[in-house]
């Protein structure tokens, strides 16, 4: 094995693997680093959901192979409303996905050590030059990337990300059989992603149901555990309860069980990036977490940070004499809020505010979707002003005075 990549990517999972893809590609020397053993690869507990719209699936030519059902709709509900709109997306084996990436980076010529568990960068003259690993193996390289998601030792280190306990977001999600797709009174999720806003289920966060064919789906939840969830959380209760209340409590889940070994934890945070790049060095995918604030989409959204961070890689490489400079690394910055998550801050903003709303504010928000155009929908979820205040309501006043109030020092 060489001792010196071109670039050495920590985390073989989407972000990370898609990236090493693009690169390979290029004719680059790739290794990813991957703390899980090849063997299983990747664990089952591992988070799922692994929901995505059709954009993503042509963008980075997805095999339908990885596909466990393709969806027409998108299903937003609350309490007592629900509305449908029209938007075909896929739901994903998600172990099945992760392969794919892997294996299909592996024919383009990246390598993989899996069973290495990434510890700390090598530094020199303050620059980050490779990666220390497994104890107290080492590699070097000309750019590292972090695809560690929360973990982010790299990034960390290089006070690159400065990801927080309390915007952290918990999930647990089964995938379950004998579920009723279609019962009275609720939406037809027939080939759909359903989405719920009610803190009598997830407080403080939000719960789904994914069809994945006849009577299967994927169902879970999270919530962030900060002042909302405090506000609307039940005495005693954990994420593993809050799950199982809603399926003792709706009826689409009277007959439905779940399949065994099919269980699926993970964690996210929902919060602004700070820095994304300095010498030698970018971070990707949930290291630098964003999030949509009504569809999530977090894979496209790794997958594209991935791809802009193989961009950068190969400008940098292609002059005379490579510059993985701070100033050249920055093409990756400029990428990320113009492409990758552009209004990322007021995207998250929207998001935070949803989160602290009522229950009877999510019935009066489903109702009015359903009067308002779907551009009205895209534009405040993609964080523009003129789509968000059309969201706004009069009442709403006090709540965003609380808002303003929570997030400003004093």
């Amino acid at each position: 094995m060489s001792e010196h990549y071109d670039v050495i990517i920590a985390g073989a999972g989407p972000a990370g693997a898609q990236c090493a893809r693009d690169l390979a590609q290029r004719g680059y020397e790739v290794v990813v680093l991957e703390a899980e053993k090849e063997d299983g690869f990747p664990q089952q507990s591992n988070k799922s959901t692994a929901g995505t719209f059709s954009s993503m699936m042509a963008a980075f030519g997805i095999p339908d192979e990885v596909v466990m059902n393709y969806t027409d709709n998108v299903v937003l509900e609350s309490p007592n409303e629900y509305f449908a709109k029209s938007q075909p997306g896929a739901v994903l084996e998600f172990a099945d996905f992760k392969r794919f990436l892997v294996e299909d980076s592996r024919e383009e010529g990246a390598e993989y050590w899996f069973g290495s568990r990434v510890a700390k960068p090598i530094m020199e003259h303050n620059d980050i030059v490779g990666v220390r690993y497994s104890g107290n193996q080492e590699v070097y390289g000309d750019i590292i990337i972090d695809a560690t998601g929360p973990s982010a030792p790299l990034a960390k280190h290089l006070g690159v990300s400065d990801l927080k306990r309390e915007n952290q977001a918990i999930g647990v999600e089964f995938e379950m059989e004998g579920i009723d797709i279609d019962p009275e009174g609720y939406a037809d999720l027939t080939d759909a992603m359903m989405l719920r806003l009610d803190h009598d289920l997830a407080p403080g966060g939000y719960s789904w149901i994914f069809h994945t064919g006849e009577d299967t789906a994927k169902v879970g939840l999270c919530y962030i555990q900060n002042e909302s969830h405090s506000d609307y959380a039940k005495e005693g209760m954990g994420i593993d309860d809050y799950l199982q209340y809603w399926l003792d409590n709706d009826p689409r889940f009277e007959n439905a069980e779940r399949i065994e070994g099919k269980q699926h934890r993970g964690s996210a945070h929902i919060q602004t990036p700070g820095a994304l790049s300095t010498d030698n060095f970018m971070a990707i995918g949930d290291t630098v977490p964003t999030i949509d604030p009504l569809w999530g989409e977090g894979i496209h959204v790794g997958m594209k940070s991935a791809r802009a961070a193989a961009i950068t890689a190969d400008r940098c490489f292609m002059t005379t004499t490579p510059d993985t400079s701070a100033d050249n690394m920055s093409i990756y910055d400029n990428l990320w809020h113009s492409n990758v998550a552009p209004d990322a801050r007021m995207r998250l903003l929207m998001t935070q505010l949803l989160y602290l709303a009522e229950n009877e504010r999510y019935d009066t928000l489903i109702r009015d979707l359903k009067q308002l155009s779907h551009s009205t929908l895209a534009n405040a979820n993609n964080g523009q002003i003129r789509g968000m205040l059309k969201l706004i309501h009069k009442e709403d006043i006090p709540l965003l005075k609380r808002f303003i109030k929570e997030r400003l020092p004093m």
